[in-house]
């Protein structure tokens, strides 16, 4: 991509909101939820907490980001997904 090229896609995706799915190392009780704007906390039996749903933009992810640091877990992956996440069982 060319330098302009480059500023508009990067321009708009931070104007976009997409799906999140965050690992940590740790658990986090479900009661956090409201902590993390309504977005889906699961626990899973190997210590990890993943963590998942829509985020606004960018600005709100780096947020997002920002809070997890302040719990002090750390943190294993940050990945965008295509859609809302569908359930998933306890490993």
């Amino acid at each position: 991509m060319r330098g302009h090229q480059a500023r508009s896609y990067l321009a708009a995706m931070d104007h976009e909101s997409a799906w999140y799915e965050i690992r940590l190392q740790g658990r986090l009780d479900p009661r956090w939820t409201a902590w993390f704007d309504g977005m889906t906390l699961t626990a899973h039996s190997d210590g990890t907490t993943v963590i998942h749903g829509r985020v606004a933009d960018q600005a709100a992810l780096h947020g997002l980001l920002q809070r997890l640091r302040d719990l002090g877990l750390p943190l294993l992956s940050v990945d965008r997904t295509d859609t809302e996440p569908a359930p998933r069982s306890q490993p």
